[in-house]
């Protein structure tokens, strides 16, 4: 899953793309409405999460721009403001859910995965469940089944399956997984994807008749059922 969150309060900002990263989430970040609202209209998210005060351009009006120009992902709005007229106010702007500050994190991500989840049942959210051949994996319950059989992975490992899977039967390249995984915009001439792929082939193909994880020698990784 990939979140944007837009929001100008550095410690708030840190401690929820930290905790959103942990559990295996995509995230980017923007500390003001204009920034937050290019990223948002340029990029593909399956959820925002917006302070409703914010420099420049207003949450709300981040809000109201995007469904102005029917723009449906889901949006959590962030504020101080808790009374009920602030509520509606939010809502009425066309935000999805409206969360107090101070919050607790496990809230967040509650309301965040309720959000996905609604929208993908009225059709117009973002995937919860990829699949490719017998490998089956839950976006929302954060879980990977091959064959009917639990597969455990690490967050990390977890977000690069996901980008796998998203490019299914593509070649993958390392910069490819540079930027989409580990949102590095540089090589940083280490081995780190190697180890990673190599692990996560482990637990994909390893005592299953068929590899899905294929290399591409000298260009990067295929995930395909064809060899």
């Amino acid at each position: 899953m990939r979140v944007l969150i837009i929001e100008d309060d550095r410690e708030v900002a840190s401690f929820v793309q930290k905790g959103l990263t942990e559990a295996g989430w995509n995230v980017d970040h923007a500390d003001n409405g204009k920034d937050g609202l290019f990223l948002a209209t340029t990029e593909n998210y399956d959820a925002l999460i917006v302070d409703r005060m914010l420099p420049g351009v207003d949450g709300l009006a981040v809000i109201r721009t995007l469904r102005a120009s029917n723009d449906e992902t889901p949006a959590l709005i962030l504020s101080a403001l808790g009374e009920v007229d602030d509520r509606v106010k939010g809502l009425k702007a066309g935000g999805d859910d409206y969360l107090v500050k101070p919050f607790a994190f496990s809230e967040l991500l509650a309301r965040l995965e309720a959000l996905i989840r609604r929208s993908a049942a009225r059709g117009g959210g973002a995937e919860t469940v990829l699949e490719i051949g017998d490998l089956r994996m839950d976006l929302l319950r954060r879980e990977v089944h091959r064959a009917g059989r639990r597969i455990d992975l690490q967050p990390r490992e977890f977000q690069l399956l996901e980008f796998l899977m998203r490019h299914a039967g593509q070649v993958v390249t390392r910069t490819m997984l540079l930027e989409g995984v580990w949102d590095y915009h540089f090589d940083p001439q280490t081995n780190v994807i190697d180890v990673h792929v190599s692990r996560l082939r482990s637990k994909i193909d390893r005592d299953f008749p068929k590899p899905l994880l294929h290399t591409v020698r000298g260009v990067g990784y295929r995930l395909d059922e064809t060899p």
